[in-house]
């Protein structure tokens, strides 16, 4: 697990460097979110919706608040809002996970706020088909649109006995 996974990512109430703080358990939606986005290859997202599709319950608010306060011990950025915009407070963190991971990128216009590139949703965007260990997963996984980077559930984006997460991880709460 990398450091930029357990830092505590200063978005939350741990003090930035602390790390999370240990939990018996997670509740068991926050656990099974958790599980899902373990399963999104590098280079690949799903969006808040997809997730929520994925487990067939909650929405995007629900999962975006998971991944706000555990989120933070999962590849947290392969789990973003429906328009490919970046997490703010946290777009140069996510930027270099993208770039070493290969994810279509869309290069922000010179008249871009910041000048953050965007991910390509219409490329970047995992169904859930087929993960790393070859499982299909089959009907599954999320339906989604990849020609607009749209889909059902678009999203506007503690630790367990494996150690994940806690307050003040790198997700916010989703907005719509």
């Amino acid at each position: 697990m990398s450091q930029d996974q357990t830092d505590g990512g200063g978005s939350g109430t741990a003090p930035p460097g602390a790390g999370p703080p240990e939990y018996a358990e997670l509740p068991e939606y926050a656990e099974r979110v958790l599980d899902v986005a373990e399963l999104i290859p590098p280079g690949r997202v799903m969006t808040y919706g997809d997730v929520a599709e994925w487990l067939g319950e909650g929405g995007p608010r629900q999962v975006g608040r998971v991944m706000a306060l555990y989120g933070s011990a999962v590849p947290w950025w392969r789990v973003v809002r429906a328009d490919g915009t970046l997490l703010p407070a946290h777009e140069l963190r996510a930027l270099e996970h993208y770039r070493a991971e290969s994810t279509p990128l869309r290069e922000a216009s010179r008249h871009a706020e910041g000048h953050i590139p965007r991910i390509d949703m219409r490329h970047a965007r995992w169904d859930g088909g087929v993960h790393p260990g070859g499982d299909a997963r089959g009907s599954g996984g999320p339906g989604g649109d990849a020609k607009d980077g749209g889909g059902p559930g678009d999203g506007v984006p503690g630790g367990d006995a494996r150690g994940r997460g806690g307050p003040g991880g790198p997700g916010e709460e989703a907005h719509t």
